[in-house]
């Protein structure tokens, strides 16, 4: 089994896809997400705290299905026998009842629900199980990779860290396997198709594989299963692509560096130096509308 790179600790802040995406987004909300924590003390930590763990339905269904096949892939490891379908599935939905049970639910806390559906929940992840049970590239592991299962890769420690263009970056694969002379990275995903934001995802991943396995760009095979419309899309990119990328990310992680007063302890700037987005549709579903007024009318 690979050991990963081990990198020493430092508070720096690290690149991924998804931090800057937020930044991007909202300069305001990404406050609330990564510093408002330890650098607000306008509002109670509890409060901050339950509106950040806040989750959707949505969200919950793509957290309980990313579980579910974090199981049958550590199932598979420990024993290549087959599955049991009907016990799998009851598991499954348990899993999902309890999950609902202990979150906290957006639309609930905005009062855009009374209750969540919990036996839709369910129902929608058992629906995505035997998609992916029925799918040919699940059974195309099944039959050309778990004898290497001992080097699979199942989500690694340490939030995916690795080093982009010499700066700290996180980029948190699901699931990697090397067969034969290539890497394959595998994710499901159980939102809609964003061609943009996931080969962004995916060249991240790509540049995780080729620092930690010591590959080319051209030895990455990247591979993104969309349970709704049930279809598989192969992404690969070019080493002049991985090298693009990680010139951006230079680019991004300096963006960010700007909106702070320490950049090797990640201190913030104060809280207004954080703008709002003006793209009030965007406040419909964040988390933090509820302490986000506006200076003329409230976003919620």
């Amino acid at each position: 089994m690979l050991k990963l790179n081990k990198f020493p600790f430092t508070a720096i802040l690290g690149w991924s896809a998804s931090r800057y995406d937020k930044f991007k987004v909202c300069q305001r909300q990404y406050y609330y997400d990564y510093y408002a924590k330890n650098h607000d003390f306008e509002i109670e930590k509890k409060e901050l705290l339950r509106l950040k763990q806040l989750t959707s339905v949505a969200l919950e269904i793509g957290n309980i299905f990313h579980d579910v096949v974090k199981a049958i892939l550590e199932r598979l490891v420990k024993s290549p026998i087959n599955i049991d379908r009907d016990k799998l599935k009851i598991w499954a939905k348990k899993l999902a009842v309890d999950y609902c049970k202990k979150k906290e639910f957006f639309e609930v806390y905005y009062k855009q629900l009374e209750e969540i559906n919990t036996e839709e929940i369910s129902n929608t992840v058992l629906e995505y199980l035997d998609r992916l049970l029925d799918s040919e590239r699940f059974k195309w592991i099944l039959d050309n990779a778990v004898q290497q299962s001992k080097d699979w890769m199942i989500e690694p420690d340490g939030f995916g860290e690795t080093r982009i263009n010499g700066l700290k970056a996180y980029c948190k694969v699901d699931f990697l396997m090397p067969l034969g002379d290539k890497i394959y990275i595998f994710d499901w995903k159980t939102g809609k198709e964003d061609e943009l934001k996931q080969r962004k995802q995916l060249a991240g991943y790509t540049s995780f594989a080729c620092s930690h396995y010591e590959k080319t760009a051209d030895d990455v095979i990247c591979i993104l299963y969309f349970l709704k419309e049930n279809k598989e899309k192969i992404v690969t990119f070019t080493p002049d692509e991985i090298l693009s990328f990680s010139e951006s990310i230079l680019t991004e992680t300096q963006e960010m560096y700007q909106f702070t007063n320490d950049i090797n302890k990640n201190i913030p700037k104060s809280k207004e130096s954080f703008e709002k987005t003006i793209q009030t549709r965007i406040c419909d579903f964040c988390n933090y509308k509820g302490i986000c007024i506006d200076n003329e009318k409230i976003i919620f």
